[in-house]
């Protein structure tokens, strides 16, 4: 295998992108949009196993120079009290610590940091249609230019072109909340490291103060999904005061966050990804959010593409061919993502996530001491892998 593409320039395409140039393999990413400020609205939380993940790829500078860490979190209930204050992953290594950040920041720093390594990235690349052939893969695209590889990876999110052709139909399904990001200055006052989760009688929150006291806050809201026009077309005063108008319910800080926030609103509806999605057709595969997204519910989106990226390229260097390549990353990894979409699923709706096709139930999470294992970049995939131990 001499040639990768990769469709999509945000955190799975730039972070995949690295670990293929690491594992020796020449690439290009194809990014549909001309600048890199995709999603600045909404902000996102870098778990450890996210930040394990970028440390094989000797990119944590890329995350540690962004936003700030949380070291704990604490738990509220909806009358404001503390119910339980807990360390947040592997918190005493700073490495490993997890990590607020916007999205639209770490997105422009991992491509920064493709291209300063000398990967290939066009922007402005908007895919038309995938071509398999027995010996190669042809991507198109809008403008009429064509790039052909011996791979192509889809790392083009939710609404992906290459899902489409891989698997028909497939579109995500509203997980039963509606999502709402923002930021407030000025309240509440208190120590920065850690992230407060509210059990509200009707809304889930949570919000961290970064160390120069800016809140930054998130809002899970159950019901119908938010109309698509109204998405478009977005009127943040209304949001925010309807969502003030719920959290007035609970004698919590939330109200008063939300209330003094910004403009800087951003809304978005809870979605996710079927069990069972096909992953791959011939020379093509699916990552990140175009494969598995789930429902926010348990903060790892970013995080699972950071180890997709880590697993794919370590399954193509380990294996004598593609087609063992790709087997054995989906065995590594659907386990996983798949347990994350039902977990997550089932925080958003209250109720447990709809099973596999034909009534299978998900498959078990592997654990953390396998997870770092296949994360490790000195170890072959093979002698780790589910087929292997299990076979």
């Amino acid at each position: 295998m001499t040639r990768i593409l990769v469709i999509g320039g945000g955190i799975a395409g730039t972070a995949t992108a690295l670990a293929l140039h690491k594992a020796g393999f020449d690439v290009a990413v194809h990014e549909a949009h001309r600048d890199t400020a995709e999603d600045i609205g909404a902000f996102l939380t870098l778990a450890s196993n996210g930040m394990r993940a970028l440390a094989q790829l000797d990119a944590s500078h890329v995350v540690t120079a962004l936003g700030f860490p949380l070291r704990s979190m604490r738990l509220l209930d909806d009358r404001g009290g503390e119910t339980a204050h807990v360390p947040l992953g592997e918190a005493d290594d700073t490495l490993l610590r997890y990590r607020c950040l916007r999205r639209g920041e770490l997105n422009a720093a991992l491509q920064a940091e493709t291209l300063r390594r000398g990967i290939g990235l066009s922007h402005g690349a908007r895919l038309v249609s995938v071509e398999n052939g027995p010996d190669g893969v042809t991507a198109r695209f809008a403008d009429g230019s064509v790039a052909t590889g011996d791979l192509l990876v889809g790392a083009d999110g939710l609404n992906s072109t290459v899902r489409r052709s891989i698997a028909p139909g497939t579109e995500p399904v509203y997980a039963g909340q509606s999502v709402l990001y923002g930021y407030t200055r000025g309240t509440p006052a208190e120590d920065t490291g850690h992230i407060t989760m509210v059990r509200g009688s009707s809304t889930a929150f949570g919000y961290a103060v970064s160390p120069d006291g800016e809140t930054y806050w998130f809002a899970r809201v159950g019901g119908d999904a938010i109309p698509a026009e109204e998405l478009a077309d977005p009127a943040p005063s209304s949001w925010r005061r309807r969502l003030v108008g719920m959290l007035r319910q609970d004698a919590t800080p939330a109200a008063d966050i939300v209330a003094a926030s910004t403009d800087d609103l951003m809304a978005t509806n809870a979605t996710e990804i079927p069990l069972g999605t096909p992953w791959r057709s011939g020379r093509t595969l699916i990552i990140g959010d175009a494969a598995h997204a789930a429902s926010p519910a348990t903060g790892q989106g970013a995080s699972m593409a950071l180890e997709d990226a880590v697993v794919l390229a370590k399954s193509l260097r380990d294996t004598p061919d593609l087609d063992s390549a790709l087997s054995l990353y989906e065995a590594c990894r659907r386990p996983r993502v798949e347990h994350n979409i039902t977990a997550s699923g089932e925080i958003s709706r209250g109720t447990r996530a709809p099973s596999r096709p034909g009534g299978a139930p998900a498959p078990q999470r592997p654990g953390d001491d396998i997870l770092a294992q296949q994360l490790d970049w000195n170890l072959d995939l093979r002698s780790i892998s589910p087929a292997t131990r299990t076979g």
